[in-house]
């Protein structure tokens, strides 16, 4: 992240803190708060599974919020490119976002490639330990390229779509996930099953 764009707050700002709090908002909602940071290539199926672990969430009456990566290029950070820096900026933009989202107790789960470990850390490192689950959905390229809906990996490699990752733009794999599921032979009912366990076993919900 570049220095002087996530620290260019002026004097004259300050943090404005409510009566209502993190405690108060999870004691209303009936759960804790938390980030489900969904990661991986492209195709990977993490926008599916991220939908999928809220609906099941929504079953069991837990406030959440999905923010996928092609929704918020229509609006939050629709100025936005896909170079290094601009990936960057999206990646900063909402890891901002989901610590206001976590500060109201809510459950929210992010579906963004985010290739690059340090954007990764950089979201985890914004909020208090145990706050953040990192979970890969671990898909090989000959995967996630059969998958192909969108036909993105065939521009890819012919050369009409510029740094994408898992063809021309490096995917640092997470060293240390909470959850590393194998999204090319677990069925979604399976991978749903593990997230809910995890946040089960925490307390969150």
């Amino acid at each position: 992240m570049k220095k002087d764009k996530v620290n260019a707050i002026s004097p004259n700002v300050i943090w404005h803190k409510g009566a209502v709090n993190l405690l108060r908002q999870q004691k209303l909602n009936g759960h804790k708060g938390v980030i489900l940071w969904f990661t991986g290539l492209p195709g990977s199926g993490k926008s599916t599974l991220a939908y999928a672990v809220e609906e099941e969430l929504h079953q069991r009456k837990c406030h959440t919020y999905v923010l996928d990566g092609d929704n918020v290029r229509h609006g939050l950070c629709g100025d936005l490119g896909f170079s290094e820096q601009d990936r960057q900026e999206n990646l900063r933009r909402i890891s901002e976002m989901v610590k206001l989202f976590l500060n109201a107790g809510i459950i929210t789960l992010t579906a963004f490639v985010s290739p690059a470990a340090k954007d990764r850390n950089f979201a985890r490192n914004l909020v208090a330990q145990g706050k953040f689950i990192e979970i890969y959905c671990n898909a090989s390229v000959a995967v996630c390229e059969k998958r192909d809906i969108k036909g993105h990996y065939k521009m890819a490699r012919e050369g009409k779509i510029k740094n994408y990752t898992g063809i021309s733009a490096p995917y640092e794999e997470p060293v240390n996930p909470e959850l590393n599921l194998d999204t090319a032979t677990m069925s979604l009912e399976d991978s749903v099953a593990k997230v809910i366990q995890l946040l089960d076993k925490r307390g969150i919900i």
